[in-house]
């Protein structure tokens, strides 16, 4: 008898759905790959409008897909790029959708110092290609900015380096406007920064700079990385505001020191790019007067010398009567014969005139002008009746298009017009005010924080001796009377209080808070 294999051989195995048995992969791939760090270089990078980032991870054999979900994304210091090594952190886990594993990144970092000159050198290529290196798109910067706008930390001792020196050259108004200068916040600040600088209103409440410094002090590469994102290079392109970058020591280079229009090593040569020395103008003007005084006193010289050798070769003024002189003698000798002369020629043609008149021929003459005058005086009556008559009918007719009540009408739509005028000119006057008292608030808030008493009142104190600026403990050990001044008043130790001869909100001098 021939054994035949039984077709329900095998078949108590245990049967699990594909959910069920993706899960389980699931569970198994989770709980052994919970957390790695898996270095390649990054492939093809998909941006869906989700927010999220796909991407793949590769090296010269393999390739893992990779998902970065849109919180963690907009928390990355360095946004992935194809072509770029990294090093990425997270946990490997399966998309069941699909069967496949992929790695969902927590957080992605270039791999080394290399991969950071490669981004650098590719967005540089990137930004040249597009023109935004030209020297054509350099603008001048002005020679006297009225207001300097600063991007840069407020507490770091850059801003105190640029004000130290501006008010040592010219001193300006400063516009600061603080920013992150290092970390993952550092590139979308001073964009925004730089953009907003351009977006103020010229002679606003809040003027706009004519001026533009972005700074900060030196620091490795990584700490400068936010100056080399795409997002400051175009902000800093696109500003119409001239700028001036000042980020690093000499030595560093960023994207940011490429685009705009001037660059400086540091921030103190910034400042010494923004404004000239007062000093050295006042002595180019000084200089300029004494020069424009030399060449007038010069110039006067020579045209009076000018003018005293042309005299010299003018003929004398007797010389000059002399010939007009003898022709007035000439001629007082000929009238005397000339005008008994023409007296006898009239009295001749007198005589002959008057022998041609008769009586009769005016008798005539009267007698025609007297018919002329009669004729014109017959018609003269008609006339004057027809034209009173023409009159009288053309005034009849605009006594009768006359109506008093178009009149009234048209002074009711002008008098409304008027009271419309009358109210829109009192909206506009209150408008007016109203913006000046803004302005005018906006401007006591702006003296109030620039004021020393600011920082009084976070607990510093200003210390004079014999009514001067004590800034070290030699002056105060040599001061007969220290005076204190606090947030909320003054008092005097070692005697009585000097005179003031300064306002009491007159700012100390540097170094005299405590």
């Amino acid at each position: 008898m021939d054994l035949i294999d039984d077709p329900m051989e095998g078949q108590n195995s245990p049967e699990f759905s594909v959910t069920e048995l993706s899960g389980a992969i699931k569970r198994v791939i989770e709980g052994e790959f919970g957390h790695v760090r898996i270095k390649g270089e990054v492939g093809r990078v998909s941006r869906p409008r989700s927010g999220h980032i796909y991407l793949d991870l590769k090296d010269d054999k393999s390739v893992i897909s990779g998902v970065i979900w849109k919180g963690v994304s907009a928390r990355l210091e360095t946004q992935p790029e194809e072509g770029m090594e990294v090093v990425a952190t997270g946990r490997v886990t399966t998309f069941g959708g699909q069967s496949k594993y992929q790695i969902v990144i927590e957080d992605i970092k270039p791999a080394g110092m290399g991969a950071l000159m490669a981004l650098l050198e590719k967005r540089k290529k990137m930004l040249a290609a597009e023109g935004l290196f030209e020297a054509s798109r350099k603008r001048p910067l002005p020679y006297l900015p009225e207001i300097i706008g600063v991007v840069t930390s407020p507490s770091g001792a850059v801003i105190r380096d640029i004000l130290h020196r501006l008010r040592d050259r010219f001193p300006r108004k400063v516009l600061i406007w603080p920013v992150a200068v290092q970390g993952a916040k550092c590139a979308p600040e001073v964009a925004r920064a730089i953009a907003g600088f351009n977006a103020l209103t010229p002679g606003g409440a809040l003027p706009r700079p004519d001026l533009l410094i972005v700074a900060r002090g030196g620091g490795s590469v990584e700490d400068l990385w936010g100056f080399n994102e795409e997002v400051v290079a175009r902000a800093a392109a696109a500003s119409d505001i001239p700028l001036i970058s000042a980020v690093g020591h000499e030595t560093d280079t960023t994207l940011i020191d490429f685009v705009s229009d001037r660059r400086a090593p540091t921030p103190t040569a910034a400042a010494e790019l923004a404004v000239p020395v007062r000093h050295e103008l006042a002595a180019w003007l000084e200089g300029q007067g004494a020069r424009m005084g030399q060449l007038l006193s010069n110039g006067l010289s020579a045209r009076g010398q000018r003018l005293r050798d042309m005299s010299r070769a003018l003929p004398r003024v007797e010389s000059l009567l002399d010939g007009p002189r003898q022709r007035m003698d000439r001629a007082g000798e000929l009238l005397g014969p000339a005008l008994i002369a023409g007296v006898q020629r009239r009295r001749v043609r007198l005589a002959d005139v008057s022998g041609s008149l008769r009586p009769a021929t005016l008798r005539q003459r009267v007698a025609s002008d007297r018919r002329r005058l009669d004729a014109l005086a017959a018609r003269l009556g008609p006339a004057l009746e027809r034209g009173v008559l023409r009159k009288r009918e053309r005034y009849e007719g605009r006594v009768r298009a006359f109506r008093p009540e178009t009149l009234v009408r048209d002074q009711a739509q002008k008098a409304a017009a008027f009271t419309t005028l009358a109210q829109r000119l009192s909206d506009a006057g209150q408008r007016q005010t109203r913006g000046w008292r803004e302005r005018l608030a906006a401007l006591d808030r702006l003296r109030e924080t620039m004021s020393y008493k600011a920082t009084l009142a976070r607990g510093y104190a200003v210390v004079r001796g014999d009514g001067a600026v004590v800034t070290g403990k030699k002056a105060a050990q040599k001061a007969a009377t220290l005076e204190i001044e606090f947030a909320d008043g003054r008092i005097t130790v070692g005697g009585k209080a000097p005179l003031r001869k300064k306002r009491d909100d007159a700012p100390p001098e540097q170094g005299s808070l405590l």
